[in-house]
């Protein structure tokens, strides 16, 4: 199992501020839905687009390149260009600090 990495402070994200992060050479979208943290794949798998750079509307993340649409708890493709589901990683919070543990595919 991989190890816990601190990506931000707890303070960096709320509803309306994801923030993308590297973790062991994986971009991850960290969001806060509902007062709940969620870690995701941050590159849409359309094409390469940041999804933390996308539009945020409730539980849902839109790819700013295609309109494609993700749930952020599950990462499951909603609708739009045809896509798969995102890669979803476990996030916690220690202190201050968000960490996310990306578990190989």
């Amino acid at each position: 199992m991989s190890e816990w990495t601190t990506v931000c402070r707890r303070e960096q994200v709320n509803a309306d501020n994801p923030l993308g992060a590297e973790v062991d050479g994986t971009a991850v979208g960290v969001y806060e839905v509902d007062g709940q943290l969620h870690a995701l794949e941050d590159i849409c798998p359309h094409a390469s687009a940041n999804l933390s750079e996308g539009f945020i509307e409730g539980c849902e993340v839109e790819c700013p390149l295609h309109a494609a649409v993700f749930d952020i708890p599950s990462g499951k493709y909603l609708r739009g260009e045809i896509c798969r589901d995102l890669r979803v990683f476990p996030v916690r919070v220690v202190g201050i600090d968000i960490q996310v543990q990306v578990v190989p595919a």
